[in-house]
């Protein structure tokens, strides 16, 4: 099915569309919830979360063109998880790397276009709350400073902050990762 068709039908509450909806967008939908909660059962409670958001809200869709479903569909699922996150006061009890510096040596592209995909986001699930909350909004969602403050109610410096800690904590893991495996 066509995604606006699917999104029609969605709109109208079929069913089998919410079905077929479900089936194409969950593994999707499912590293997007895991690349902020860390951890997979978590996420999956947020996923489903999230496409329940999606199926009472569909008079809210605009279609855009092709992409527009699932870049809205992303976007319910990440402020479902930012909700979770502010609700259970989770970024605020996340522990601080006190031993990541906010100068770092970045590893060559070259260096980590040989590490594998999973490992990559593995580090990155592994990061403090803050740190990947913050990570995430800025490399994936492309969010500014600004706009990350206002969703996660920090002041800007302290986004930057953590991002550049963030960075500065994948760094070492990829250095130790390439020194183990090359």
């Amino acid at each position: 099915m066509e995604e606006q068709e699917l999104a029609e039908r969605c709109r109208r509450g079929d069913n089998l569309a919410r079905k077929e909806l479900y089936e194409c967008y969950a593994g999707r939908m499912f590293g997007v919830c895991l690349r902020y909660a860390g951890d997979q059962e978590t996420a999956q409670d947020l996923m489903h979360d999230g496409f329940l958001k999606l199926f009472s809200s569909f008079d809210k869709f605009t279609w855009r063109g092709e992409g527009s479903l699932r870049a809205w569909m992303e976007r319910v699922m990440v402020n479902t998880v930012l909700l979770y996150l502010r609700k259970n006061d989770i970024l605020n009890h996340s522990l601080a790397l006190e031993s990541v510096p906010e100068v770092y040596e970045e590893p060559e592209d070259a260096s980590i276009d040989v590490i594998p995909q999973k490992v990559l986001m593995q580090f990155i699930r592994e990061l403090p709350t803050g740190y990947r909350t913050v990570f995430n909004l800025y490399v994936f969602e492309e969010k500014s400073h600004k706009e990350i403050a206002q969703l996660l109610g920090i002041n800007e410096k302290s986004s930057a902050s953590q991002l550049t800690r963030a960075k500065a904590a994948l760094a070492a893991k990829v250095c130790e990762w390439m020194k183990k495996n090359n």
